[in-house]
């Protein structure tokens, strides 16, 4: 094995696409969202999801790339390629879902006025598809840094970040959006189409 940093090709690879992430996050996610907030806002019910899911990502993201940086928990050489792959197929995933969900999308859970179920685009096969593009980001970069250890602290803190925060903004939105939100709920998995 290699290891990530050990060529030149891969590290550029891995830089080149690590950073089209950050800045897909930076504009996708924070800047254009700002941009479109209007409206009066309902309810905040946050409870510190937003904070949980920002100190899990950076702390998954630190140790997965020291563990692929040492060469820690290795997987074969070839694992980087689908694993760049799968972390450009999760951001496309990720950016498209916030496009379709408009001025709807928020990094913090928030329900506006004039909130409704959107269950178009990615919307119609899961609740949460701009999580389902993080989780196979997480995948892909468990994968890009060859080390099945980084893989496995990348589930982990997702799953526990994203899990409290899905289980938030679901409470959020059954409590304001009702019976049409618990409509949605029986016709879509959460995560993974058919699933999960």
């Amino acid at each position: 094995m290699v290891g990530l940093f050990a060529t030149g090709a891969t590290s550029i690879t891995f830089y080149i696409v690590y950073s089209l992430w950050f800045v897909s996050e930076v504009i996708g996610a924070w800047f254009i969202p700002r941009l479109r907030e209007r409206g009066a806002i309902r309810v905040k019910r946050d409870r510190g999801s937003g904070a949980l899911i920002f100190l899990s990502i950076f702390a998954a993201i630190s140790v997965a790339l020291s563990f692929g940086y040492r060469g820690v928990a290795g997987l074969p050489d070839w694992a980087f390629y689908p694993g760049i792959f799968l972390i450009l197929l999760g951001v496309l995933v990720r950016q498209w879902s916030i496009a379709v969900l408009g001025r709807f999308f928020s990094l913090t859970v928030r329900v506006s006025e004039d909130h409704k179920v959107v269950n178009k685009g990615p919307y119609r096969l899961v609740r949460h598809p701009s999580y389902t593009g993080a989780l196979i980001t997480f995948i892909g970069l468990g994968l890009a840094v060859q080390s099945w250890g980084a893989l496995l602290v990348l589930m982990v803190f997702f799953g526990m970040a994203y899990g409290y925060r899905i289980r938030i903004e679901e409470g959020a939105l059954v409590s304001e959006l009702g019976q049409d939100y618990m409509n949605y709920v029986k016709q879509t998995k959460r995560l993974i189409p058919y699933l999960i």
